[in-house]
Protein backbone atom coordinates (compact mmCIF):
# COMPACT_ATOMS: atom_id res chain seq x y z
CA UNK A 1 0.00 0.00 0.00
CA UNK A 2 0.95 3.34 -1.28
CA UNK A 3 -0.23 7.01 0.39
CA UNK A 4 -3.07 8.29 -2.10
CA UNK A 5 -2.50 11.70 -3.02
CA UNK A 6 -5.25 13.91 -4.79
CA UNK A 7 -5.22 17.22 -6.74
CA UNK A 8 -7.87 19.56 -5.57
CA UNK A 9 -9.47 20.95 -8.58
CA UNK A 10 -8.34 24.11 -10.27
CA UNK A 11 -5.38 24.51 -12.69
CA UNK A 12 -4.88 27.11 -14.74
CA UNK A 13 -5.52 27.13 -17.98
CA UNK A 14 -3.20 27.43 -21.39
CA UNK A 15 -2.89 30.28 -23.04
CA UNK A 16 -4.41 29.36 -26.15
CA UNK A 17 -7.67 28.88 -24.48
CA UNK A 18 -7.28 32.34 -22.81
CA UNK A 19 -7.62 34.33 -26.15
CA UNK A 20 -10.12 31.71 -27.18
CA UNK A 21 -12.34 32.58 -24.51
CA UNK A 22 -11.59 36.61 -25.30
CA UNK A 23 -12.22 36.00 -28.91
CA UNK A 24 -15.55 34.49 -28.12
CA UNK A 25 -17.00 37.18 -26.27
CA UNK A 26 -15.73 39.35 -28.53
CA UNK A 27 -18.04 37.68 -31.50
CA UNK A 28 -14.45 36.17 -33.01
CA UNK A 29 -15.36 32.97 -32.95
CA UNK A 30 -18.17 31.02 -32.51
CA UNK A 31 -19.55 28.53 -30.05
CA UNK A 32 -18.12 25.30 -31.39
CA UNK A 33 -14.56 26.71 -31.91
CA UNK A 34 -14.61 27.61 -27.70
CA UNK A 35 -15.69 24.17 -27.34
CA UNK A 36 -12.70 22.42 -29.42
CA UNK A 37 -10.29 24.45 -27.30
CA UNK A 38 -11.90 23.59 -23.96
CA UNK A 39 -11.55 20.14 -25.06
CA UNK A 40 -8.27 20.67 -25.88
CA UNK A 41 -7.40 21.70 -22.44
CA UNK A 42 -9.06 18.97 -20.81
CA UNK A 43 -7.04 16.79 -22.77
CA UNK A 44 -3.93 18.31 -22.26
CA UNK A 45 -4.04 19.03 -18.92
CA UNK A 46 -5.11 15.42 -17.77
CA UNK A 47 -2.04 14.26 -19.86
CA UNK A 48 -0.06 16.58 -17.70
CA UNK A 49 -1.28 15.10 -14.57
CA UNK A 50 -0.62 11.52 -16.01
CA UNK A 51 2.80 11.97 -17.28
CA UNK A 52 3.84 13.26 -13.58
CA UNK A 53 2.34 10.18 -12.06
CA UNK A 54 -0.80 11.00 -10.78
CA UNK A 55 -2.47 8.39 -9.63
CA UNK A 56 -6.06 10.23 -9.88
CA UNK A 57 -7.12 13.01 -11.85
CA UNK A 58 -9.27 16.37 -12.53
CA UNK A 59 -9.93 18.09 -15.57
CA UNK A 60 -8.60 20.83 -13.88
CA UNK A 61 -11.76 23.01 -14.44
CA UNK A 62 -10.87 23.78 -17.56
CA UNK A 63 -14.49 25.01 -18.78
CA UNK A 64 -15.98 25.55 -15.39
CA UNK A 65 -17.08 29.73 -15.23
CA UNK A 66 -15.91 29.26 -10.79
CA UNK A 67 -15.69 26.03 -8.55
CA UNK A 68 -18.63 27.65 -7.29
CA UNK A 69 -20.77 29.14 -9.66
CA UNK A 70 -21.30 26.32 -12.58
CA UNK A 71 -24.61 25.58 -11.61
CA UNK A 72 -26.00 28.80 -12.10
CA UNK A 73 -25.22 28.62 -15.75
CA UNK A 74 -27.98 29.73 -18.37
CA UNK A 75 -30.13 30.64 -14.94
CA UNK A 76 -32.36 33.88 -15.35
CA UNK A 77 -33.77 34.03 -12.18
CA UNK A 78 -30.59 35.79 -10.85
CA UNK A 79 -29.31 39.87 -10.17
CA UNK A 80 -25.17 39.93 -9.88
CA UNK A 81 -25.80 42.20 -6.34
CA UNK A 82 -25.41 39.13 -3.90
CA UNK A 83 -22.98 38.03 -1.37
CA UNK A 84 -19.93 39.57 -1.30
CA UNK A 85 -16.61 37.70 -0.16
CA UNK A 86 -14.05 39.80 0.54
CA UNK A 87 -10.25 38.88 0.60
CA UNK A 88 -7.18 39.79 2.70
CA UNK A 89 -5.77 41.73 -0.35
CA UNK A 90 -8.72 43.43 -0.17
CA UNK A 91 -10.56 42.46 -3.47
CA UNK A 92 -13.99 41.04 -3.39
CA UNK A 93 -16.27 38.47 -5.02
CA UNK A 94 -19.40 38.57 -5.28
CA UNK A 95 -22.16 35.87 -5.95
CA UNK A 96 -25.52 36.35 -7.43
CA UNK A 97 -28.60 36.64 -6.17
CA UNK A 98 -31.83 34.61 -6.45
CA UNK A 99 -34.64 36.75 -7.19
CA UNK A 100 -37.40 34.36 -7.73
CA UNK A 101 -37.80 30.48 -7.56
CA UNK A 102 -37.88 27.93 -7.98
CA UNK A 103 -34.36 26.88 -7.71
CA UNK A 104 -32.53 24.77 -10.10
CA UNK A 105 -29.36 23.68 -11.60
CA UNK A 106 -28.57 24.84 -14.75
CA UNK A 107 -25.56 22.82 -15.01
CA UNK A 108 -24.74 19.94 -13.02
CA UNK A 109 -20.77 17.81 -13.18
CA UNK A 110 -21.44 14.73 -14.88
CA UNK A 111 -20.96 16.07 -18.33
CA UNK A 112 -17.43 17.94 -16.99
CA UNK A 113 -16.99 14.02 -15.91
CA UNK A 114 -17.69 12.48 -18.81
CA UNK A 115 -15.55 14.90 -20.93
CA UNK A 116 -12.66 13.76 -18.68
CA UNK A 117 -12.94 10.04 -18.80
CA UNK A 118 -12.87 10.17 -22.41
CA UNK A 119 -8.92 10.99 -22.05
CA UNK A 120 -8.09 9.83 -18.41
CA UNK A 121 -6.71 6.22 -18.51
CA UNK A 122 -6.36 6.61 -14.01
CA UNK A 123 -9.31 7.77 -11.75
CA UNK A 124 -11.29 11.11 -12.46
CA UNK A 125 -11.91 12.86 -9.23
CA UNK A 126 -15.36 15.22 -9.53
CA UNK A 127 -15.37 18.68 -7.59
CA UNK A 128 -18.56 19.68 -6.85
CA UNK A 129 -20.37 23.03 -4.78
CA UNK A 130 -21.39 21.99 -1.51
CA UNK A 131 -24.88 23.09 -0.44
CA UNK A 132 -24.03 25.28 1.93
CA UNK A 133 -22.11 27.85 -0.26
CA UNK A 134 -25.28 28.15 -2.87
CA UNK A 135 -27.33 28.62 0.35
CA UNK A 136 -25.89 32.14 -0.01
CA UNK A 137 -27.61 32.90 -3.25
CA UNK A 138 -31.04 33.43 -1.25
CA UNK A 139 -31.53 36.91 -0.16
CA UNK A 140 -32.06 37.98 3.54
CA UNK A 141 -35.09 39.76 3.10
CA UNK A 142 -36.74 36.75 1.50
CA UNK A 143 -38.76 35.87 -2.08
CA UNK A 144 -42.05 36.40 -2.33
CA UNK A 145 -43.97 33.55 -2.82
CA UNK A 146 -40.73 31.54 -2.20
CA UNK A 147 -39.90 31.01 1.39
CA UNK A 148 -36.82 29.51 2.52
CA UNK A 149 -37.99 26.56 3.45
CA UNK A 150 -38.85 25.44 0.10
CA UNK A 151 -35.82 27.27 -1.34
CA UNK A 152 -33.95 24.66 0.62
CA UNK A 153 -35.65 21.48 -0.19
CA UNK A 154 -35.13 22.48 -4.18
CA UNK A 155 -31.06 23.28 -3.55
CA UNK A 156 -30.82 19.88 -1.55
CA UNK A 157 -32.59 18.23 -4.23
CA UNK A 158 -30.76 19.52 -7.00
CA UNK A 159 -27.16 18.90 -4.77
CA UNK A 160 -28.11 15.33 -4.45
CA UNK A 161 -28.49 14.77 -7.80
CA UNK A 162 -25.45 16.53 -8.84
CA UNK A 163 -23.51 14.46 -6.48
CA UNK A 164 -24.91 11.32 -7.73
CA UNK A 165 -24.68 12.00 -10.89
CA UNK A 166 -21.13 12.07 -10.58
CA UNK A 167 -21.16 8.63 -8.76
CA UNK A 168 -23.23 6.45 -10.79
CA UNK A 169 -21.02 7.96 -13.75
CA UNK A 170 -18.42 6.17 -12.53
CA UNK A 171 -16.42 9.01 -10.22
CA UNK A 172 -13.55 7.92 -8.35
CA UNK A 173 -14.65 10.16 -5.78
CA UNK A 174 -16.82 13.41 -5.63
CA UNK A 175 -15.35 16.13 -3.26
CA UNK A 176 -17.93 18.58 -2.01
CA UNK A 177 -15.57 21.76 -2.24
CA UNK A 178 -16.77 23.83 1.39
CA UNK A 179 -14.28 27.14 1.29
CA UNK A 180 -17.01 28.81 2.66
CA UNK A 181 -17.02 26.99 6.01
CA UNK A 182 -13.98 28.63 7.46
CA UNK A 183 -15.09 31.97 6.30
CA UNK A 184 -18.75 31.52 7.87
CA UNK A 185 -16.85 32.14 11.02
CA UNK A 186 -15.34 35.43 9.96
CA UNK A 187 -18.86 36.60 8.97
CA UNK A 188 -21.14 35.46 11.98
CA UNK A 189 -18.15 34.00 14.63
CA UNK A 190 -20.58 32.42 17.47
CA UNK A 191 -20.45 29.87 14.64
CA UNK A 192 -24.77 30.08 14.58
CA UNK A 193 -24.16 30.22 10.38
CA UNK A 194 -21.63 27.38 10.40
CA UNK A 195 -23.75 25.06 12.21
CA UNK A 196 -26.23 25.94 9.49
CA UNK A 197 -24.30 25.16 6.81
CA UNK A 198 -23.26 21.69 8.47
CA UNK A 199 -26.77 21.01 9.12
CA UNK A 200 -27.32 21.48 5.34
CA UNK A 201 -24.89 19.49 4.06
CA UNK A 202 -25.69 16.72 6.03
CA UNK A 203 -29.41 16.78 4.98
CA UNK A 204 -27.80 16.08 1.37
CA UNK A 205 -25.33 13.51 2.65
CA UNK A 206 -27.92 11.44 4.46
CA UNK A 207 -29.71 10.50 1.03
CA UNK A 208 -26.74 8.66 0.38
CA UNK A 209 -25.91 5.56 1.86
CA UNK A 210 -23.02 4.55 4.01
CA UNK A 211 -20.71 2.88 1.24
CA UNK A 212 -21.52 5.67 -0.96
CA UNK A 213 -20.23 8.51 1.79
CA UNK A 214 -17.19 6.75 1.38
CA UNK A 215 -16.58 7.74 -2.08
CA UNK A 216 -17.89 11.43 -1.10
CA UNK A 217 -15.49 14.27 0.82
CA UNK A 218 -15.26 17.80 2.11
CA UNK A 219 -12.78 19.76 1.02
CA UNK A 220 -11.62 22.96 3.18
CA UNK A 221 -9.38 25.87 2.70
CA UNK A 222 -9.19 29.65 3.66
CA UNK A 223 -9.68 30.45 0.01
CA UNK A 224 -7.30 31.30 -2.43
CA UNK A 225 -7.55 33.99 -5.50
CA UNK A 226 -5.28 36.03 -6.92
CA UNK A 227 -2.79 34.85 -4.48
CA UNK A 228 -5.00 35.79 -1.18
CA UNK A 229 -7.08 33.98 0.93
CA UNK A 230 -10.62 35.09 2.84
CA UNK A 231 -10.21 33.24 6.04
CA UNK A 232 -6.41 32.19 6.82
CA UNK A 233 -7.37 34.92 9.67
CA UNK A 234 -9.77 32.46 11.38
CA UNK A 235 -8.35 30.29 13.81
CA UNK A 236 -8.76 26.46 12.68
CA UNK A 237 -9.69 25.49 16.35
CA UNK A 238 -13.23 27.10 15.60
CA UNK A 239 -13.56 25.13 12.58
CA UNK A 240 -12.88 21.57 12.67
CA UNK A 241 -14.28 20.13 15.38
CA UNK A 242 -17.60 20.77 13.28
CA UNK A 243 -16.16 20.01 10.13
CA UNK A 244 -15.77 16.58 11.23
CA UNK A 245 -19.65 16.67 12.02
CA UNK A 246 -20.09 16.53 8.34
CA UNK A 247 -21.12 13.07 7.28
CA UNK A 248 -18.68 12.53 4.76
CA UNK A 249 -16.01 9.62 4.12
CA UNK A 250 -13.00 11.61 3.67
CA UNK A 251 -11.51 14.91 4.50
CA UNK A 252 -9.49 16.83 2.39
CA UNK A 253 -7.74 19.39 4.65
CA UNK A 254 -5.55 22.74 3.89
CA UNK A 255 -2.63 22.46 6.58
CA UNK A 256 1.05 23.58 4.05
CA UNK A 257 -0.20 27.19 4.48
CA UNK A 258 -1.03 27.34 8.85
CA UNK A 259 1.69 28.93 10.43
CA UNK A 260 1.47 26.17 13.24
CA UNK A 261 0.68 22.79 11.32
CA UNK A 262 1.56 20.57 14.66
CA UNK A 263 -1.43 22.66 16.60
CA UNK A 264 -3.60 21.55 13.61
CA UNK A 265 -2.51 18.23 13.20
CA UNK A 266 -3.60 17.58 16.83
CA UNK A 267 -6.90 18.81 16.25
CA UNK A 268 -7.88 16.65 13.34
CA UNK A 269 -6.21 13.81 15.45
CA UNK A 270 -8.77 14.53 18.25
CA UNK A 271 -11.56 14.82 15.82
CA UNK A 272 -11.32 12.99 13.20
CA UNK A 273 -13.96 10.02 12.46
CA UNK A 274 -12.68 6.20 13.28
CA UNK A 275 -14.17 5.06 9.69
CA UNK A 276 -12.83 8.62 7.37
CA UNK A 277 -9.75 9.29 5.39
CA UNK A 278 -7.90 12.07 5.91
CA UNK A 279 -5.82 14.10 3.15
CA UNK A 280 -3.65 16.79 4.26
CA UNK A 281 -2.99 19.87 2.19
CA UNK A 282 1.33 19.26 1.37
CA UNK A 283 1.01 22.36 -1.06
CA UNK A 284 0.38 26.06 -0.67
CA UNK A 285 -0.89 27.49 -4.31
CA UNK A 286 -0.37 31.15 -3.08
CA UNK A 287 3.53 30.59 -2.26
CA UNK A 288 5.14 31.43 -5.28
CA UNK A 289 8.14 29.31 -4.57
CA UNK A 290 7.86 25.30 -5.64
CA UNK A 291 7.91 23.42 -2.63
CA UNK A 292 10.75 20.47 -3.02
CA UNK A 293 9.82 16.61 -2.70
CA UNK A 294 12.08 16.95 0.57
CA UNK A 295 9.66 19.58 1.72
CA UNK A 296 6.74 17.78 1.04
CA UNK A 297 7.91 14.40 2.88
CA UNK A 298 8.73 15.96 5.43
CA UNK A 299 5.50 17.22 5.83
CA UNK A 300 3.64 14.07 4.88
CA UNK A 301 6.17 12.50 8.29
CA UNK A 302 4.89 15.38 10.36
CA UNK A 303 1.32 14.11 9.48
CA UNK A 304 1.93 10.59 10.06
CA UNK A 305 3.01 11.27 13.40
CA UNK A 306 0.18 12.48 14.62
CA UNK A 307 -2.96 10.53 12.00
CA UNK A 308 -3.08 6.91 11.48
CA UNK A 309 -0.84 6.30 8.02
CA UNK A 310 -3.12 3.88 6.73
CA UNK A 311 -5.98 6.28 6.49
CA UNK A 312 -3.84 9.56 5.51
CA UNK A 313 -3.44 10.86 2.01
CA UNK A 314 -1.70 14.26 0.28
CA UNK A 315 -3.31 16.61 -1.59
CA UNK A 316 -3.11 20.79 -2.39
CA UNK A 317 -4.19 22.94 -0.27
CA UNK A 318 -7.01 24.21 -2.60
CA UNK A 319 -7.11 25.16 -6.35
CA UNK A 320 -4.56 26.94 -7.96
CA UNK A 321 -7.37 29.19 -9.79
CA UNK A 322 -10.61 28.39 -8.45
CA UNK A 323 -12.63 31.70 -9.53
CA UNK A 324 -11.22 31.40 -12.96
CA UNK A 325 -8.17 33.69 -12.08
CA UNK A 326 -5.37 31.89 -14.75
CA UNK A 327 -2.54 34.32 -14.13
CA UNK A 328 -1.70 34.50 -10.76
CA UNK A 329 -0.21 31.25 -10.30
CA UNK A 330 1.67 30.23 -13.95
CA UNK A 331 0.12 26.79 -14.95
CA UNK A 332 3.46 25.68 -15.35
CA UNK A 333 4.40 27.09 -11.62
CA UNK A 334 1.37 24.71 -10.98
CA UNK A 335 2.46 21.69 -12.60
CA UNK A 336 5.57 22.20 -10.62
CA UNK A 337 3.91 22.15 -7.24
CA UNK A 338 1.73 19.20 -8.20
CA UNK A 339 4.84 17.33 -9.17
CA UNK A 340 6.65 18.11 -6.22
CA UNK A 341 3.38 16.79 -4.39
CA UNK A 342 3.38 13.67 -5.87
CA UNK A 343 7.73 12.60 -5.46
CA UNK A 344 7.36 13.82 -2.03
CA UNK A 345 4.16 12.08 -1.03
CA UNK A 346 5.98 8.59 -2.63
CA UNK A 347 9.69 9.39 -0.81
CA UNK A 348 7.30 9.59 2.84
CA UNK A 349 5.48 6.31 1.85
CA UNK A 350 9.26 4.44 0.99
CA UNK A 351 10.04 6.08 5.02
CA UNK A 352 7.28 4.77 6.67
CA UNK A 353 7.66 1.55 4.43
CA UNK A 354 4.41 1.65 2.92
Amino acid sequence: MSLPTEPIGSIPRPTQLLNGIRDHAAGKIDDDALAELYDTAVRETIAQLESLGSPVVTDGEQSKPSFATYPLAGLSNLSPDGAVIPFADGHTRQLPRLTAGPFRYGTVTAPYLRTAQKYATVPVKQPVIAASALSLLYPADGIDGYPREQFLADLIDNAEADIRGALDGGAHSVQLDFTEGRLSLKLDPSGGLLDSFVELNNRVLDRFTSEERQRIGVHTCPGSDQDSPHSLDVDYAQLLPKLFGIRAGRFYVQLASESDPDRVLSIIAAHLPPDAEIFVGVIDPIDPAVETPDRVRDRVLAAARYLPADRLGTCDDCGFSPFGDDVSTSRDTAFAKIRARIEGTAAAAATLGM
